[in-house]
């Protein structure tokens, strides 16, 4: 069989599963409104938690950025892709993390890969079992060795860091992207100082919305227990670019080290400078994701009335599991009827037999938008 061939009984595999994906038309990008193969709907799948994607002050720092240094910046960083306002926002990104240094890259998925393979060639990789797949790509390509723990399973954890006598990382995202949930950070810092491990926490989706935008590590005040926290501008920040916050030691090994920083091209200067403006932003309205937690409780609630198995969810994401994927391709297509977008998730994204509505609560959602989710989720509990 010839690989175009295996390409084809793969696809086919695919369509067959219900798992067969394709790129929407969407007008409108990250609005809070959007218009999908001409339907005007609520936006509940996008990642722009705090709808800064559409501020004013970050397109003008944008704008402000590209006049000052053009639309590209022309090589890596180490070679002379580097401009003044750079240096700006890692100082800026370590003050916010109350770190000594800080590291901006690409993307989420290249901070997790460049973090991994540039520490964990000599050392032991924990990692809890629904971290984002770029950990997991991330702990394929250094070569380490590596044990998954059982969601959330301290216990499980522990026994593995004891059986384990080389130098070790625990590495876990904070808010999980698929289930809303939290990692038990005070324990898994405990752990680590019982067992001498470094500790990496993905605070993706906590970023901007926890701990007065800083993070959920400073919400349970952690900050100065963590060794390296990476973060991205994509989220709620609005914005592109990920983060690495740390000590100089670790940033300055990175900049030596790091593959994905080093051979990439750095981000242009639109970028960097809306990245400022959201670091700033937050700053100044520290509170915004409070009020998303707060409407994110009242969602989850009423969701759990209508018997929706919403999981333990205590953040702006909230699956709702429907286990099958038909069920969730169904239920997907009857929101949309009733004017709201929420995405469907299925294997591999999520595991087996846990499909689910992936909602993604905003702040700028108003009564008016609450009441439609609402009306529509009601509809759907009592059609499925």
């Amino acid at each position: 069989m010839s690989v175009l061939d295996l390409v084809k009984q793969n696809l086919n595999h695919i369509k067959f599963n219900d798992q067969y994906r394709t790129i929407p038309k969407i007008s409108n990008h990250a609005n809070k409104y959007i218009e999908l193969n001409g339907l005007k709907v609520l936006n509940l799948s996008s990642n722009n938690y705090l709808g800064l994607a559409e501020n004013d002050f970050l397109k003008q720092y944008s704008i402000e950025a590209i006049k000052n240094y053009g639309c590209s910046s022309g090589a890596s960083r180490i070679v002379s892709g580097n401009y003044e306002i750079y240096a700006k926002l890692e100082e800026a990104v370590a003050n916010f993390k109350h770190t000594q240094k800080a590291l901006v890259l690409n993307s989420g998925y290249v901070a997790n890969i460049s973090l991994l393979q540039a520490l964990a060639k000599n050392a032991t990789i924990f990692c809890d079992k629904l971290n984002h797949a770029s950990i997991i790509d991330g702990m394929l390509l250094s070569g380490a060795k590596f044990y998954r723990y059982a969601h959330l399973d301290m216990q499980m954890l522990e026994n593995l860091l004891k059986k384990d006598t080389s130098n070790k990382i625990i590495i876990t995202d904070t808010i999980f992207s698929m289930d809303g949930d939290a990692a038990p950070l005070k324990e898994i810092v405990r752990l680590s100082k019982q067992y001498e491990a470094l500790t990496i926490v993905d605070e993706a989706h906590a970023t901007g919305i926890f701990g007065e935008g800083r993070g959920y590590a400073y919400k349970e005040g952690l900050s100065g227990e963590i060794d390296i926290h990476m973060g991205t501008f994509s989220k709620a920040l609005g914005s592109f670019g990920a983060y690495v916050a740390s000590s100089e030691d670790i940033i300055d090994y990175l900049i030596n080290t790091a593959r994905g920083f080093i051979f990439s091209t750095s981000l242009p200067p639109a970028v960097i400078g809306a990245n400022l403006a959201s670091i700033n932003y937050i700053l100044k309205n520290p509170h915004l994701g409070e009020k998303l937690i707060l409407m994110s409780d009242n969602v989850r609630h009423f969701l759990k009335n209508l018997g929706f198995d919403v999981g333990n969810s205590i953040s702006q994401i909230i699956p709702v599991i429907l286990k099958t994927n038909k069920a969730v391709l169904v239920a997907q297509k009857i929101l949309l009827e009733k004017g709201v977008f929420v995405g469907a998730i299925r294997p591999p994204t999520v595991p087996k037999n846990t499909s689910r509505l992936r909602i993604s609560l905003r702040a700028d959602l108003d009564d008016n938008d609450l009441e439609l989710i609402k009306d529509a989720f009601f509809y759907l509990g009592n059609t499925l």
